[in-house]
């Protein structure tokens, strides 16, 4: 079974790219982070025509919004609101044999200092949340599968320069700290770092601003397919699909798949 993330930056203008996806990757379920529109806008008979007739989705006009598109029927469906915040960052479904939880984790803003920047102490608040949440609803062998834009790099070669990205958000010793303490919660695997060494660059988003982002590949690690203990002997692979960054009008982001024998 193939799970794809992507932080697809407005589900309407990119729907041909998904279609791209389905078409080169035939992902079992797609969760997608960045929607950006509300559920009646949704294109949601493009991806019934090609075989996603279980979805579930939760969005908002020209921000935020995340959706589970899937070949697979549900058991059940959640929306999950954070912080006390009703914008559309946290969906969830169940399946037969694991629980999928979608996130889009704040962006953060520019300013690393939760004192003067009211999005960056809602980033950590909402990854506070989200470590005593999953550790007080769940154990650590529920079967779980956590997916989504984090935007945390969490280690060093998740970022084109660990010393230059130290004071960005983003890669910000207190964001890497409290993501290790979500990933702690349930003793999580990082499907990406399970298959590719940590002294090995990995990267899944390339900035807008350069022009030529191959060239100056100045990536970073912010899309996760996080799984619990008992799903671990039944992953078989990860795949970044970078050629995506050259597509037509494309997300900043590119689709991260997961592969399980389920």
């Amino acid at each position: 079974m193939k799970i794809a993330t992507w932080n697809i930056n407005s589900v309407r203008l990119r729907a041909g790219l998904i279609q791209k996806l389905i078409a080169e990757e035939s992902p079992d379920i797609i969760c997608l982070q960045e929607t950006k529109t509300p559920d009646e806008h949704f294109p949601s008979e493009i991806f019934k025509e090609q075989g996603y007739a279980h979805q579930h989705f939760h969005g908002m006009k020209s921000y935020n919004g995340v959706a589970i598109l899937s070949r697979l029927p549900f058991k059940t469906t959640d929306i999950h609101h954070r912080v006390k915040r009703e914008d559309c960052r946290h969906i969830a479904a169940a399946f037969p044999k694991f629980e999928l939880h979608n996130l889009y984790i704040p962006a953060g803003g520019d300013e690393p200092d939760p004192a003067i920047n009211d999005k960056f102490a809602h980033k950590l608040a909402f990854v506070d949340e989200m470590s005593k949440w999953f550790k007080d609803r769940y154990t650590p062998e529920t079967p779980l599968i956590a997916v989504g834009d984090f935007n945390i790099a969490p280690y060093e070669n998740d970022v084109w320069s660990h010393k230059q990205l130290l004071g960005v958000v983003s890669h910000t010793p207190i964001e890497v700290e409290k993501l290790a303490n979500m990933k702690a919660s349930l003793n999580w695997t990082d499907t990406s770092r399970h298959f590719v060494p940590e002294e090995e660059k990995c990267y899944t988003w390339w900035s807008y601003r350069n022009k030529d982002w191959k060239k100056s590949n100045r990536g970073r690690r912010l899309d996760h397919i996080w799984i619990t203990q008992p799903l671990v002997k039944t992953l078989k692979s990860q795949k970044i699909i970078q050629d995506a960054r050259d597509w037509e009008k494309p997300s900043d982001h590119v689709p991260l798949i997961a592969t399980l024998d389920l």
